[in-house]
């Protein structure tokens, strides 16, 4: 959970932003967030519960302010920040000045911005579970392409032949199984062990 503060003439706008894999998770937070801040005049929010710039699985709220000032510029950030399965939820209380429609857009669009540009995030990479099988001989190549392409080794039996167990990013699969078949000159090969 991170959470950032701004005061817009005299409203005080509470950001809060949460990892958020499924929408369950982010309405759960939601939920949460509206429970901490009772006596929030809002409490607007918006998630992207899938991929970086994914709306395959998104969802936002107004919360009572104006039709699109709150939710819908707030999930306009998430999409374009590169970042996926969070949640931002944003607690107002009013201070006395209307900001207007363009004033509400432009504090929660801040509120976002400001807390994404603060927060730390972590690289995810989808992998997959692979079997190499290859002889003695290509031993070392194939650790070099296993280092190469950020497999992450997991185990390995020494029989008739060497077998690794290891899971690679999925974007290095396809280079994965061309390194191998290069060095091993068509010998060795990659497998999906649960086929």
């Amino acid at each position: 959970m991170h959470r950032v503060e701004e005061i817009v003439r005299g409203s005080r706008f509470v950001t809060i932003l949460a990892r958020a894999p499924d929408a369950e998770a982010a309405n759960t937070f939601v939920q949460r967030i509206e429970a901490e801040h009772p006596d929030a005049t809002h409490v607007c929010w918006a998630f992207v519960a899938g991929p970086p710039g994914s709306t395959r699985s998104v969802g936002l709220s107004d919360a009572g302010e104006p039709h699109g000032t709150a939710g819908r510029p707030m999930l306009t950030v998430l999409l374009h920040s590169g970042v996926g399965e969070i949640v931002a939820v944003c607690a107002r209380w009013f201070g006395g000045t209307k900001l207007g429609t363009g004033g509400l857009a432009r504090a929660y669009t801040s509120g976002v911005s400001l807390a994404l540009e603060t927060l730390s995030v972590v690289l995810r990479r989808d992998r997959s579970l692979v079997e190499i099988e290859v002889s003695y001989a290509h031993v070392d190549g194939v650790r070099r392409a296993l280092e190469d392409l950020d497999a992450k080794l997991i185990g390995e039996d020494y029989g008739e032949a060497v077998c690794y167990r290891a899971t690679v990013p999925v974007g290095n699969l396809e280079e994965l199984k061309n390194r191998i078949a290069d060095l091993s000159r068509g010998e060795g090969s990659v497998r999906d062990p649960a086929r």
